[in-house]
């Protein structure tokens, strides 16, 4: 697990823990109501306002705190829920094979061709107001597949192994060797799965609320977006309306990024190096071996 924990996994995880936060305590240290209006409009950041104001004198660093939490329960429930529908499906049809197989296998990819975004939009157009919630069932419904298709895939390699023959001559439930013999080495696909479905559900989050199509009086970082838009920030020279919130969609991608390199250097030791700084080779599966002098491992 020490190659994992390298500098970008740190960095990546400090940087999401802090977004974690912000959208835990948001709205208890938002110096002020996000929707309230003032008599300070379109001023630039200050003490008073440290984000600067809108055109109806709402301060943005408020709306920025709070607009956190939408996006991180959007993005993390989604990913949740995408995750446990990917296992249950894909190591279920690449375990037991059969008819099984190809009903799973059939479903994955009638949800892996349909386009999600569009879908999303047209659910959320006939629910103006949809929740966070179901906005992030509805991502997490069309963003399974993908994840599903992989791990079955990596199932069907896994199920032949030695051991997992050896743990089913001894007679155990064919639940016991998914549990405890499959899923332990599909733990850091499983999590690279869940941290590409996070960035897929925030980016459609903020895109849905960008747009207009999302319920734009529940505040998170789109919807700043889009009401700067809207206003014409840009061309009034109002930088601070959207470079706040802007750059905080660019940290937290680049925090799920980092995460997600570090996930893969662990799942592909060819990426990682040994102690003694000699490259890890790896023959067919999980097993890494060092090479070393003489040609033998």
């Amino acid at each position: 697990m020490k190659s994992a924990l390298n500098g970008k996994t740190i960095a990546g995880l400090s940087i999401m823990g802090f977004f974690v936060l912000i959208a835990i305590i948001g709205s208890w240290i938002a110096p002020y109501d996000p929707s309230a209006m003032s008599s300070d409009i379109m001023t630039p950041p200050s003490g008073a306002h440290w984000f600067g104001t809108t055109q109806t004198g709402q301060d943005i660093f408020s709306q920025v705190l709070v607009g956190a939490r939408g996006v991180l329960v959007v993005g993390l429930v989604a990913g949740a829920i995408a995750t446990v529908l990917s296992v249950l499906i894909g190591v279920t049809a690449g375990f037991l094979g059969g008819v099984a197989d190809e009903f799973l296998s059939a479903l994955s990819n009638i949800f892996l061709v349909v386009p999600a975004l569009p879908l999303i939009i047209i659910v959320t157009s006939f629910l103006p107001d949809a929740g966070d919630f179901l906005i992030a069932f509805v991502i997490s419904a069309t963003g399974w597949a993908w994840g599903a298709r992989i791990l079955r895939a990596q199932t069907l390699s896994l199920r032949q192994r030695d051991y997992v023959e050896a743990a089913r001559a001894t007679g155990e439930r064919t639940w016991r060797l998914i549990v405890f013999e499959v899923l332990p080495n599909l733990t850091a696909i499983i999590a690279s799965s869940f941290v590409g479905t996070v960035i897929f559900a925030v980016l459609s989050v903020i895109t849905l609320s960008f747009i207009g199509v999302a319920s734009v009086s529940n505040w998170n970082w789109g919807t700043i977006l889009f009401w700067a838009q809207n206003a014409q920030a840009l061309a009034q020279g109002a930088w601070w309306w959207f470079i706040p919130a802007g750059l905080c969609i660019a940290l937290l991608g680049t925090a799920l990024a980092l995460i997600n390199f570090g996930i893969d250097e662990y799942v592909n030791p060819r990426l990682r190096t040994s102690a003694g700084g000699s490259k890890v080779k790896m023959r067919v599966g999980f097993t890494p071996v060092l090479r070393q002098e003489g040609g033998r491992s």
